[in-house]
Protein backbone atom coordinates (compact mmCIF):
# COMPACT_ATOMS: atom_id res chain seq x y z
CA UNK A 1 0.00 0.00 0.00
CA UNK A 2 1.38 3.30 -1.13
CA UNK A 3 2.26 6.11 1.63
CA UNK A 4 -0.06 8.46 0.30
CA UNK A 5 -2.99 5.49 0.79
CA UNK A 6 -1.92 4.79 4.23
CA UNK A 7 -1.91 8.71 4.85
CA UNK A 8 -4.89 8.60 3.97
CA UNK A 9 -6.90 6.53 5.56
CA UNK A 10 -4.95 7.48 9.38
CA UNK A 11 -6.52 11.28 8.95
CA UNK A 12 -10.05 9.59 8.01
CA UNK A 13 -9.81 7.45 10.83
CA UNK A 14 -8.70 10.59 13.14
CA UNK A 15 -11.75 12.74 11.65
CA UNK A 16 -13.88 8.98 12.53
CA UNK A 17 -12.74 8.88 16.17
CA UNK A 18 -13.05 12.71 16.30
CA UNK A 19 -16.33 12.81 15.41
CA UNK A 20 -18.05 9.53 16.33
CA UNK A 21 -18.36 10.98 19.76
CA UNK A 22 -20.99 13.54 18.43
CA UNK A 23 -22.37 10.67 16.82
CA UNK A 24 -22.75 8.79 19.93
CA UNK A 25 -24.37 11.84 21.59
CA UNK A 26 -27.22 12.44 19.55
CA UNK A 27 -28.09 8.85 19.24
CA UNK A 28 -31.17 8.71 21.22
CA UNK A 29 -30.15 11.80 23.48
CA UNK A 30 -33.79 12.24 25.71
CA UNK A 31 -36.11 15.25 25.27
CA UNK A 32 -36.19 18.44 23.22
CA UNK A 33 -33.41 20.07 22.26
CA UNK A 34 -31.56 22.31 25.08
CA UNK A 35 -31.52 25.62 23.07
CA UNK A 36 -28.24 25.99 20.35
CA UNK A 37 -25.47 27.70 22.97
CA UNK A 38 -26.08 24.79 25.65
CA UNK A 39 -25.81 21.93 22.30
CA UNK A 40 -23.31 23.84 21.05
CA UNK A 41 -21.21 23.74 24.22
CA UNK A 42 -21.73 20.27 24.66
CA UNK A 43 -20.77 19.26 20.82
CA UNK A 44 -17.44 21.10 21.99
CA UNK A 45 -16.54 19.78 24.95
CA UNK A 46 -17.29 16.40 23.13
CA UNK A 47 -14.41 16.67 20.32
CA UNK A 48 -12.69 18.37 22.56
CA UNK A 49 -12.14 15.31 24.88
CA UNK A 50 -11.66 12.81 21.72
CA UNK A 51 -8.69 15.36 20.71
CA UNK A 52 -6.95 15.12 23.76
CA UNK A 53 -7.39 11.28 23.53
CA UNK A 54 -5.93 11.41 20.14
CA UNK A 55 -2.87 13.28 21.31
CA UNK A 56 -1.51 9.86 22.59
CA UNK A 57 -1.61 8.36 19.63
CA UNK A 58 0.35 11.19 17.51
CA UNK A 59 2.83 10.34 19.85
CA UNK A 60 2.95 6.86 20.70
CA UNK A 61 6.13 6.20 18.09
CA UNK A 62 3.93 3.88 16.13
CA UNK A 63 6.19 3.45 12.92
CA UNK A 64 3.13 2.94 11.03
CA UNK A 65 1.41 6.12 11.31
CA UNK A 66 4.71 8.18 11.42
CA UNK A 67 5.45 6.38 8.15
CA UNK A 68 3.35 8.50 5.78
CA UNK A 69 3.88 11.84 7.43
CA UNK A 70 7.20 11.93 8.93
CA UNK A 71 7.67 12.38 13.11
CA UNK A 72 8.47 16.60 12.07
CA UNK A 73 4.84 16.43 10.65
CA UNK A 74 3.03 14.28 13.76
CA UNK A 75 4.84 16.13 16.01
CA UNK A 76 4.05 19.87 14.67
CA UNK A 77 -0.22 18.16 14.32
CA UNK A 78 0.10 16.63 17.89
CA UNK A 79 1.36 20.99 18.96
CA UNK A 80 -1.88 22.08 17.13
CA UNK A 81 -4.26 19.51 17.94
CA UNK A 82 -3.59 20.34 21.50
CA UNK A 83 -3.79 24.12 21.48
CA UNK A 84 -7.39 23.43 19.86
CA UNK A 85 -8.59 20.89 21.60
CA UNK A 86 -7.86 23.51 24.55
CA UNK A 87 -9.87 26.14 23.05
CA UNK A 88 -12.56 23.45 22.13
CA UNK A 89 -12.53 23.07 26.22
CA UNK A 90 -12.05 26.83 27.06
CA UNK A 91 -15.42 27.62 25.13
CA UNK A 92 -17.25 24.82 26.16
CA UNK A 93 -16.33 25.74 29.78
CA UNK A 94 -16.99 29.20 29.25
CA UNK A 95 -20.51 28.61 28.16
CA UNK A 96 -21.50 25.99 30.22
CA UNK A 97 -19.91 26.27 33.53
CA UNK A 98 -21.84 27.39 36.53
CA UNK A 99 -19.89 30.48 37.76
CA UNK A 100 -21.27 30.31 41.25
CA UNK A 101 -20.40 26.56 42.12
CA UNK A 102 -17.20 27.19 39.77
CA UNK A 103 -15.82 29.68 42.27
CA UNK A 104 -16.38 27.38 45.16
CA UNK A 105 -15.61 23.85 43.91
CA UNK A 106 -14.84 22.45 47.68
CA UNK A 107 -18.19 23.80 48.85
CA UNK A 108 -21.06 21.07 50.15
CA UNK A 109 -23.37 21.88 47.28
CA UNK A 110 -21.10 21.96 44.49
CA UNK A 111 -21.50 18.90 42.52
CA UNK A 112 -19.25 16.53 41.91
CA UNK A 113 -19.55 17.13 37.84
CA UNK A 114 -18.25 20.18 38.33
CA UNK A 115 -15.55 19.22 40.65
CA UNK A 116 -14.18 16.58 37.81
CA UNK A 117 -15.33 19.54 35.32
CA UNK A 118 -12.36 22.40 37.25
CA UNK A 119 -9.79 19.31 37.85
CA UNK A 120 -9.66 18.18 33.90
CA UNK A 121 -9.44 22.13 32.79
CA UNK A 122 -7.01 23.19 34.93
CA UNK A 123 -4.78 20.11 34.21
CA UNK A 124 -5.39 21.24 30.95
CA UNK A 125 -4.19 24.88 31.23
CA UNK A 126 -0.81 23.79 33.16
CA UNK A 127 -0.27 20.85 30.78
CA UNK A 128 -0.05 23.91 27.79
CA UNK A 129 1.45 26.23 29.79
CA UNK A 130 4.35 24.18 30.35
CA UNK A 131 5.04 22.89 27.20
CA UNK A 132 4.86 26.33 25.79
CA UNK A 133 6.91 28.16 27.78
CA UNK A 134 8.94 25.22 29.07
CA UNK A 135 12.19 26.60 28.57
CA UNK A 136 11.14 30.03 30.41
CA UNK A 137 10.21 28.16 33.22
CA UNK A 138 13.06 26.64 33.71
CA UNK A 139 11.94 23.33 33.23
CA UNK A 140 14.30 20.48 32.89
CA UNK A 141 13.15 18.33 29.78
CA UNK A 142 13.09 15.74 32.04
CA UNK A 143 10.90 16.96 34.92
CA UNK A 144 8.82 18.62 31.85
CA UNK A 145 8.75 14.99 30.78
CA UNK A 146 7.23 13.41 34.08
CA UNK A 147 4.73 16.43 34.37
CA UNK A 148 3.06 16.04 31.11
CA UNK A 149 2.69 12.57 30.99
CA UNK A 150 0.83 12.95 34.66
CA UNK A 151 -1.26 15.72 33.59
CA UNK A 152 -2.45 13.79 30.26
CA UNK A 153 -3.42 11.12 32.27
CA UNK A 154 -5.49 13.90 34.66
CA UNK A 155 -7.51 15.82 31.80
CA UNK A 156 -8.52 11.96 30.34
CA UNK A 157 -9.70 10.27 33.33
CA UNK A 158 -11.24 13.93 35.09
CA UNK A 159 -13.05 14.71 31.79
CA UNK A 160 -14.74 11.50 31.39
CA UNK A 161 -15.73 11.26 35.15
CA UNK A 162 -17.25 14.74 34.50
CA UNK A 163 -18.60 13.44 31.30
CA UNK A 164 -20.45 10.47 33.05
CA UNK A 165 -21.89 12.16 35.59
CA UNK A 166 -24.04 14.83 33.43
CA UNK A 167 -25.78 11.73 31.80
CA UNK A 168 -27.51 14.15 29.09
CA UNK A 169 -26.15 12.68 26.67
CA UNK A 170 -24.52 9.06 27.94
CA UNK A 171 -27.69 8.28 29.36
CA UNK A 172 -27.78 4.88 28.42
CA UNK A 173 -25.35 2.04 29.35
CA UNK A 174 -24.07 1.75 26.06
CA UNK A 175 -22.96 4.93 25.61
CA UNK A 176 -21.58 5.13 28.96
CA UNK A 177 -19.26 1.70 27.69
CA UNK A 178 -18.11 3.13 24.60
CA UNK A 179 -16.88 6.43 26.37
CA UNK A 180 -15.11 4.23 28.97
CA UNK A 181 -13.55 1.90 26.41
CA UNK A 182 -12.40 5.07 24.33
CA UNK A 183 -10.78 6.27 27.09
CA UNK A 184 -9.37 3.56 28.25
CA UNK A 185 -8.35 3.26 24.60
CA UNK A 186 -5.95 6.57 24.84
CA UNK A 187 -4.49 5.71 28.66
CA UNK A 188 -3.78 2.35 27.23
CA UNK A 189 -1.47 4.05 24.54
CA UNK A 190 0.67 5.80 27.07
CA UNK A 191 0.68 2.37 29.06
CA UNK A 192 1.69 0.84 25.94
CA UNK A 193 4.63 3.46 25.48
CA UNK A 194 5.79 3.55 29.15
CA UNK A 195 5.40 -0.09 29.89
CA UNK A 196 5.06 -2.31 26.83
CA UNK A 197 7.69 -0.94 24.73
CA UNK A 198 10.01 -1.25 27.63
CA UNK A 199 9.27 -4.99 28.39
CA UNK A 200 10.26 -5.84 24.94
CA UNK A 201 13.27 -3.60 25.13
CA UNK A 202 14.21 -4.96 28.02
CA UNK A 203 15.21 -8.36 26.43
CA UNK A 204 16.77 -6.63 24.18
CA UNK A 205 20.00 -4.42 25.83
CA UNK A 206 23.08 -2.97 24.17
CA UNK A 207 26.38 -1.98 25.90
CA UNK A 208 28.56 1.05 24.91
CA UNK A 209 31.53 -0.30 23.41
CA UNK A 210 33.83 3.16 22.63
CA UNK A 211 33.41 6.18 23.25
CA UNK A 212 35.17 8.51 20.75
CA UNK A 213 35.52 12.51 21.02
CA UNK A 214 34.81 14.29 18.15
CA UNK A 215 35.51 18.37 17.28
CA UNK A 216 32.25 20.74 18.33
CA UNK A 217 31.79 19.61 21.59
CA UNK A 218 30.18 15.98 20.48
CA UNK A 219 30.89 12.54 21.35
CA UNK A 220 30.43 9.32 19.51
CA UNK A 221 28.85 6.53 21.58
CA UNK A 222 29.44 3.35 19.47
CA UNK A 223 26.61 0.74 20.80
CA UNK A 224 26.75 -2.93 20.69
CA UNK A 225 24.07 -5.58 20.80
CA UNK A 226 24.49 -7.38 23.34
CA UNK A 227 22.68 -11.32 23.27
CA UNK A 228 20.45 -9.79 19.98
CA UNK A 229 21.02 -9.24 15.87
CA UNK A 230 20.31 -5.61 17.14
CA UNK A 231 18.48 -3.71 13.88
CA UNK A 232 18.36 -2.22 10.63
CA UNK A 233 17.39 0.98 10.06
CA UNK A 234 17.39 3.68 6.91
CA UNK A 235 20.40 6.02 7.02
CA UNK A 236 19.30 9.37 8.14
CA UNK A 237 16.59 7.43 10.88
CA UNK A 238 17.15 8.05 14.71
CA UNK A 239 16.24 6.18 17.64
CA UNK A 240 14.98 6.88 21.14
CA UNK A 241 18.17 6.25 24.02
CA UNK A 242 18.24 5.22 27.45
CA UNK A 243 21.59 5.63 28.65
CA UNK A 244 22.81 4.17 32.06
CA UNK A 245 19.17 3.68 33.32
CA UNK A 246 16.60 1.45 32.71
CA UNK A 247 14.16 1.25 29.88
CA UNK A 248 11.29 1.94 32.16
CA UNK A 249 12.61 5.23 32.92
CA UNK A 250 10.33 8.31 32.32
CA UNK A 251 12.47 10.09 29.98
CA UNK A 252 14.47 9.00 26.75
CA UNK A 253 16.42 11.34 24.44
CA UNK A 254 16.13 10.56 20.43
CA UNK A 255 19.16 11.24 18.47
CA UNK A 256 19.89 10.16 14.89
CA UNK A 257 21.99 7.18 14.54
CA UNK A 258 25.50 8.17 12.56
CA UNK A 259 26.45 5.23 11.75
CA UNK A 260 26.24 3.20 7.82
CA UNK A 261 23.09 1.91 7.70
CA UNK A 262 25.19 -1.62 6.24
CA UNK A 263 26.42 -2.04 9.56
CA UNK A 264 25.22 -5.39 11.81
CA UNK A 265 25.41 -5.29 15.81
CA UNK A 266 26.48 -1.97 16.04
CA UNK A 267 25.27 1.37 15.83
CA UNK A 268 26.74 4.68 16.37
CA UNK A 269 25.30 7.84 18.03
CA UNK A 270 26.92 11.21 17.72
CA UNK A 271 25.79 13.57 20.86
CA UNK A 272 26.92 17.35 21.03
CA UNK A 273 26.59 18.67 24.53
CA UNK A 274 24.11 21.49 24.31
CA UNK A 275 22.28 20.62 27.53
CA UNK A 276 22.37 18.67 31.33
CA UNK A 277 21.67 15.58 29.75
CA UNK A 278 24.08 15.94 26.05
CA UNK A 279 27.13 17.53 28.53
CA UNK A 280 27.06 13.84 30.64
CA UNK A 281 27.38 11.76 27.64
CA UNK A 282 31.42 11.82 27.57
CA UNK A 283 31.80 10.87 30.60
CA UNK A 284 29.93 7.56 30.22
CA UNK A 285 31.85 4.39 30.84
CA UNK A 286 32.71 1.64 28.24
CA UNK A 287 29.85 -1.36 29.44
CA UNK A 288 27.37 1.19 30.20
CA UNK A 289 24.48 -0.36 29.54
CA UNK A 290 21.84 0.73 27.13
CA UNK A 291 18.06 0.27 25.84
CA UNK A 292 16.82 2.02 22.33
CA UNK A 293 13.83 2.30 21.27
CA UNK A 294 14.25 2.35 17.00
CA UNK A 295 14.67 2.83 14.30
CA UNK A 296 11.93 5.60 13.64
CA UNK A 297 11.59 8.68 10.79
CA UNK A 298 11.73 8.83 7.29
CA UNK A 299 14.38 11.43 6.79
CA UNK A 300 16.43 8.84 4.41
CA UNK A 301 17.04 8.63 0.92
CA UNK A 302 16.01 4.74 0.92
CA UNK A 303 12.73 6.11 0.99
CA UNK A 304 12.85 9.17 -2.30
CA UNK A 305 13.78 8.19 -5.25
CA UNK A 306 15.90 10.88 -7.53
CA UNK A 307 19.04 11.01 -9.70
CA UNK A 308 20.68 12.70 -6.81
CA UNK A 309 20.62 14.09 -3.29
CA UNK A 310 21.60 17.58 -1.66
CA UNK A 311 22.10 16.93 2.02
CA UNK A 312 22.14 20.12 3.70
CA UNK A 313 23.20 20.59 7.52
CA UNK A 314 23.88 22.99 10.16
CA UNK A 315 26.37 22.05 13.50
CA UNK A 316 25.48 18.17 14.77
CA UNK A 317 22.89 18.47 12.18
CA UNK A 318 25.91 16.64 10.30
CA UNK A 319 25.25 13.43 12.01
CA UNK A 320 22.39 11.89 9.92
CA UNK A 321 24.15 13.30 6.76
CA UNK A 322 27.44 11.48 7.76
CA UNK A 323 24.89 7.95 7.69
CA UNK A 324 23.75 8.63 4.38
CA UNK A 325 27.08 9.11 3.08
CA UNK A 326 28.67 6.21 5.07
CA UNK A 327 26.10 3.81 4.19
CA UNK A 328 26.46 5.41 -0.03
CA UNK A 329 30.24 4.81 0.51
CA UNK A 330 29.63 1.15 1.96
CA UNK A 331 27.02 0.25 -0.85
CA UNK A 332 28.95 1.73 -3.77
CA UNK A 333 26.17 3.64 -4.41
CA UNK A 334 27.21 5.91 -7.68
CA UNK A 335 24.39 8.81 -7.49
CA UNK A 336 26.16 12.26 -7.02
CA UNK A 337 25.81 13.78 -3.79
CA UNK A 338 26.11 17.74 -2.64
CA UNK A 339 26.65 18.07 0.93
CA UNK A 340 26.65 21.47 2.09
CA UNK A 341 28.34 21.86 5.62
CA UNK A 342 27.29 24.99 7.86
CA UNK A 343 29.70 26.02 11.02
CA UNK A 344 30.70 28.56 13.24
CA UNK A 345 34.07 27.92 13.10
CA UNK A 346 36.37 25.63 11.31
CA UNK A 347 37.49 24.06 14.31
CA UNK A 348 33.66 23.09 14.98
CA UNK A 349 33.24 21.19 11.81
CA UNK A 350 31.99 17.84 13.66
CA UNK A 351 33.71 14.40 11.58
CA UNK A 352 35.97 17.03 9.53
CA UNK A 353 38.78 14.53 8.09
CA UNK A 354 35.63 11.94 7.83
CA UNK A 355 33.96 14.73 5.28
CA UNK A 356 37.36 15.00 3.96
CA UNK A 357 37.63 11.16 2.61
CA UNK A 358 33.86 10.76 1.88
CA UNK A 359 34.76 13.57 -0.23
CA UNK A 360 37.36 11.73 -2.32
CA UNK A 361 34.80 9.62 -3.64
CA UNK A 362 34.13 11.15 -7.65
CA UNK A 363 30.14 11.39 -7.02
CA UNK A 364 30.47 12.82 -3.63
CA UNK A 365 31.46 16.86 -3.25
CA UNK A 366 31.12 18.74 0.20
CA UNK A 367 30.98 22.25 0.51
CA UNK A 368 31.74 23.93 4.08
CA UNK A 369 30.49 27.46 4.76
CA UNK A 370 31.77 29.56 7.90
CA UNK A 371 30.53 31.86 9.83
CA UNK A 372 34.32 32.82 11.54
CA UNK A 373 36.69 31.32 8.69
CA UNK A 374 40.23 31.13 9.79
CA UNK A 375 42.67 33.71 8.07
CA UNK A 376 43.76 32.76 4.62
CA UNK A 377 39.99 30.71 4.22
CA UNK A 378 38.66 30.46 -0.17
CA UNK A 379 35.54 28.86 0.93
CA UNK A 380 32.12 30.24 1.36
CA UNK A 381 31.13 31.82 4.42
CA UNK A 382 28.28 32.90 6.01
CA UNK A 383 24.54 31.14 5.93
CA UNK A 384 23.38 28.75 3.51
CA UNK A 385 21.58 31.08 0.87
CA UNK A 386 19.94 30.83 -2.30
CA UNK A 387 23.31 32.32 -4.15
CA UNK A 388 25.43 29.74 -2.37
CA UNK A 389 23.40 26.79 -3.40
CA UNK A 390 23.53 28.01 -7.01
CA UNK A 391 27.18 28.03 -7.22
CA UNK A 392 27.36 24.59 -6.03
CA UNK A 393 24.30 22.52 -7.44
CA UNK A 394 24.13 21.04 -11.11
CA UNK A 395 22.16 21.51 -13.71
CA UNK A 396 19.14 19.10 -13.48
CA UNK A 397 19.14 19.46 -9.46
CA UNK A 398 15.52 20.05 -9.41
CA UNK A 399 14.61 16.39 -9.99
CA UNK A 400 16.94 15.63 -6.97
CA UNK A 401 15.94 14.72 -2.97
CA UNK A 402 17.06 17.72 -0.68
CA UNK A 403 17.46 17.08 2.84
CA UNK A 404 17.82 19.21 5.75
CA UNK A 405 19.11 19.28 9.79
CA UNK A 406 19.81 22.13 11.50
CA UNK A 407 18.28 24.62 14.20
CA UNK A 408 15.18 25.70 13.15
CA UNK A 409 15.23 29.03 11.50
CA UNK A 410 18.37 28.10 9.25
CA UNK A 411 16.13 24.77 8.21
CA UNK A 412 12.89 27.75 7.33
CA UNK A 413 15.64 29.55 5.39
CA UNK A 414 16.97 26.71 3.75
CA UNK A 415 13.46 25.67 2.35
CA UNK A 416 12.79 28.82 1.41
CA UNK A 417 16.24 29.49 -0.68
CA UNK A 418 15.45 25.42 -2.21
CA UNK A 419 12.41 26.44 -3.55
CA UNK A 420 12.87 29.98 -5.07
CA UNK A 421 15.88 27.97 -6.49
CA UNK A 422 12.77 25.43 -8.59
CA UNK A 423 12.81 22.53 -6.08
CA UNK A 424 9.45 21.48 -5.31
CA UNK A 425 8.58 21.41 -1.96
CA UNK A 426 7.27 17.18 -1.93
CA UNK A 427 11.31 16.84 -2.24
CA UNK A 428 12.29 18.77 0.36
CA UNK A 429 12.95 16.94 3.85
CA UNK A 430 13.88 17.99 7.45
CA UNK A 431 14.02 16.53 10.13
CA UNK A 432 13.45 18.78 13.81
CA UNK A 433 14.59 17.41 16.95
CA UNK A 434 13.45 20.79 19.01
CA UNK A 435 10.18 19.31 19.88
CA UNK A 436 9.36 21.09 23.11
Amino acid sequence: MSLVVRGALWIGLFLGVTIAPLVFAVIGAPGPGRGFATEFSAALGFVGLALMGLEFALVARFRAVAAPFGTDALVQFHREMGLVGLVFVLVHVAISAPWDLVVRPFAEDTPARVRWALLSTLALLVLVASSLWRRRLRLSYEAWHALHAVLAVVVIVAALMHALLVDHYLNTAWKRALWILMSAAFVTLLVWVRVGKPLTQLRRPWTVERVTPERGRTTTLTLRADGHPGFRFAPGQYAWFALGRSPFSLTKHPFSLSSSGEAAGTVDVSIKALGDFTATVAGLDVGTRAYLDGPHGVFSPDLYEGPGFCLIAGGVGVTPMVSILRTFADRGDRRPVLAVIANRSWDEVTFREELDRLAARPDVSVVHTLDEPPPGWTGETGHVTADLLRRHLPAGHRRWQYFVCGADPMMDAVQDALVALGAAPARIHTERFNWV
